[in-house]
């Protein structure tokens, strides 16, 4: 059994590689070694038998198939290689009909041999050239034997060599049509299965060419509303900020009139840097990626500035900012990105919270988190914008006192703390308020709050 594989390996290496030589030259190939193995044979077979004249020819046609065969397999020339073989082949069974008996001989059976080989072996737009010639020619040699049988002597000495040529004749021809019909088939399976394997691998392509295409398609959504963003959203208080200066500059105003607009240059300018803060975070974050170094951190010290900070905003809105943190409270986060995302939220809050609102900061152990919960009595989120709140396709809205948002705020919350292995939620009833939740993993040393 072992030397099955290991023949064909070899049979394999002779006949070529199909990156090299296409299916019809490796047939060629095959058929050439086929043909020297059994010319080999008939040589000594006809020359012991008595037919001398036979074995010549044989000897001719093995110098022949050896010479064909190194042509088009070592110098890569399998187009000239058939030629000739076509061309000698039927020269060579011509005289053969002639030396061997004509049609009582087995000549008749090499004739359709080399029918069929003509077919396998050539290419697909010569071998229709030589099936007529193959049959013209037999069909001459034959009326000519018919019409002069004393040009076509019988050159068997009995009985006996006759039977024996004609049985071996058909043995060797049987043996290459089977050897070229079984090389054929698998060489059509293995072509089969390679093409199957090519059409896979080109629908996984095409798989993810189309995903690639997605992503284009989504980052150039996303480039458009960015500047949709930064022309419209943007162009707004930069052009409330040139009428102040322009009211400033070309008349004269009352004291009390210079401190409204300087208040509302102030705002306006606070609003202006609040977006461009935003645009710039979520920026870096899609040009660099999220990536967060996570460490032990302290909530209470982490957050303290930025909450009072928020404070101060919040009050002068009119609103309350109460907030209550665990001062042993450790978190495992980023701590650039916890205020960030805090600021975010708690901002948001402040913008759509009415004067008199009431926003409360707080934070409890929920098994292996830490659950930080930001809740006002403003507006309230819809139902119809609760379902894309945390995307890019949400729309900007106008705050409690005409603030204009960006639309990027909880966008880059939800990122910011997805890379942190925390969750960010919240819960909404329009005209009552909202809460936000923020999980992230608390660390070995954090305790539970009172």
């Amino acid at each position: 059994m072992p030397s099955k594989p290991y023949f064909y390996q070899i049979w394999a290496k002779l006949s070529g590689d199909p990156n090299q030589f296409p299916l019809n030259a490796r047939i060629f190939h095959s058929v050439c070694l086929i043909s020297i193995f059994a010319l080999g044979y008939s040589v000594p077979f006809n020359y012991f038998i008595g037919l001398p004249n036979v074995a010549v020819a044989s000897f001719l046609g093995l110098l022949i198939a050896c010479g064909v065969f190194y042509v088009s397999r070592f110098k890569n020339r399998p187009g000239i290689s058939i030629l000739a073989v076509n061309m000698s082949g039927l020269l060579l069974f011509t005289f053969n009909y002639f030396l061997n008996s004509g049609i009582s001989g087995p000549t008749d059976l090499y004739f359709l041999l080399f029918l069929l080989l003509s077919i396998v072996i050539s290419p697909a737009n010569e071998y229709k050239f030589w099936i007529p010639v193959n049959i013209g020619i037999f069909l001459i040699l034959g009326v000519s034997e018919f019409i002069s049988p004393a040009n076509f002597p019988d050159t068997y000495d009995d009985r006996f060599s006759k039977f024996i040529d004609h049985m071996s004749s058909y043995v060797v021809v049987a043996m290459i049509t089977y050897f070229c019909t079984d090389y054929i088939r698998r060489s059509y399976e293995n072509e089969k299965l390679i093409t199957v394997e090519k059409t896979e691998a080109i629908e996984r392509q095409n798989e993810q060419i189309i995903e690639k295409n997605n992503e284009l398609e989504r980052i150039n959504a996303e480039k458009n509303k960015l500047m949709s963003i930064v022309a419209h959203d943007l162009r707004s208080p930069l052009g409330s900020i040139q009428n102040f200066l322009e009211l400033l500059t070309q008349h004269d105003l009352e004291e009390q009139q210079k401190r409204d607009i300087e208040n509302d240059l102030l705002n306006a300018t606070k609003n202006t840097l609040a977006m461009l803060s935003k645009l710039l975070d979520w920026s870096k974050s899609q040009l660099y990626g999220v990536s967060a170094r996570l460490e032990a951190l302290n909530l209470d010290k982490l957050l303290k500035s930025t909450l009072e900070l928020e404070k101060d905003i919040a009050l002068g809105k009119g609103i309350v900012l109460d907030y209550n943190l665990n001062p042993a409270l450790t978190i495992l986060a980023d701590g650039d990105m916890m205020q960030i995302v805090l600021r975010n939220i708690i901002g948001n809050a402040i913008k759509f919270t009415k004067s008199g609102g009431l926003i409360l900061v707080r934070a409890k152990i929920v098994g292996d988190n830490c659950v930080i919960s930001v809740q006002d009595d403003g507006i309230g989120i819809s139902p119809e914008k609760s379902q894309s709140i945390f995307s890019l396709h949400v729309e900007s809205t106008y705050g409690t006192k005409n603030e204009k948002g960006v639309g990027l705020g909880l966008l880059l919350c939800i990122e910011f703390i997805k890379a942190q292995n925390g969750r960010l939620w919240f819960e909404s009833q329009l005209g009552e308020g909202t809460c936000f939740y923020i999980s992230i993993p608390t660390t070995a040393t954090s305790s539970t709050p009172a």
